[in-house]
């Protein structure tokens, strides 16, 4: 009875190894795989989620995989924080171990957020205006100066965010000048873009709202992604 315990424990010990060793080699490939079809410098973080692994190997199904990437530069942009789950991804164990480059990897769906700081909002905006925080339902604050009939006309504005083809339009939606100042198209002179295009996993905007350490928050999601080029 013994030796049948100490057995089994063995047998026990084995599959945890080998679960492990399995989803360290899966984690190592899709990362590889991510890198390689966002253009990353280096290789993000994986992190299969769901014990055992290998029940989900043998299947060829992982129901979620957490992708930490750090930060990147888009089109001039930096892109902080940029964090995806895969949802539902399909890859055969031993395609992987055998054929790992010519594996077809795909993602049934993708969520992700990235995170614009205020130094990066702060490089977009118009000269002699600061980001201050949120300014209250999805808006950011700006202050500063604007230049009106040769005078610096110190001003506050709450600027609403809108999404178009992967470009953030910040546009005043309430505007306070200090001084009983009258300007003109005082809008025009607050308003700027920030670009966040070429986002990876083939993430799409769906909402922007204030972050909580400052800057501004996007959530992005994305369905049958492929993981390989």
């Amino acid at each position: 009875m013994r030796k049948l315990v100490v057995a089994l424990l063995v047998l026990v010990v084995l599959a945890v190894v080998l679960d492990r060793v399995a989803v360290a080699g899966v984690q190592r490939e899709i990362a590889k795989q991510v890198q390689a079809s966002a253009d990353l410098d280096t290789p993000p973080t994986v992190q299969v989620k769901g014990v055992p692994f290998l029940t989900q190997a043998i299947g060829g199904r992982y129901e979620e995989i957490a992708i930490d990437i750090g930060d990147i530069q888009r089109e001039g942009i930096r892109l902080s924080d940029v964090q995806a789950t895969l949802y539902g991804v399909e890859a055969q164990l031993m395609d992987l171990v055998q054929n790992a480059a010519g594996t077809k990897i795909v993602a049934e769906r993708v969520t992700g957020t990235v995170t614009i700081s205020e130094d990066t909002l702060n490089s977009r905006a118009p000269r002699g205006i600061k980001i201050e925080g949120g300014g209250g339902n999805g808006t950011v604050r700006v202050s500063g100066e604007v230049t009106a009939f040769g005078n610096q006309v110190p001003v506050t504005a709450d600027m609403k965010i809108e999404v178009k083809d992967g470009v953030l339009r910040l546009t005043p939606a309430k505007v306070t000048i200090a001084g009983g100042f009258t300007v003109p198209n005082a809008e025009r002179l607050i308003t700027f873009t920030v670009p966040v295009q070429g986002l990876p996993l083939d993430l799409k905007i769906d909402e922007v709202r204030s972050a909580p350490g400052g800057g501004l928050a996007i959530d992005a999601t994305a369905t049958d992604v492929p993981l390989s080029r």
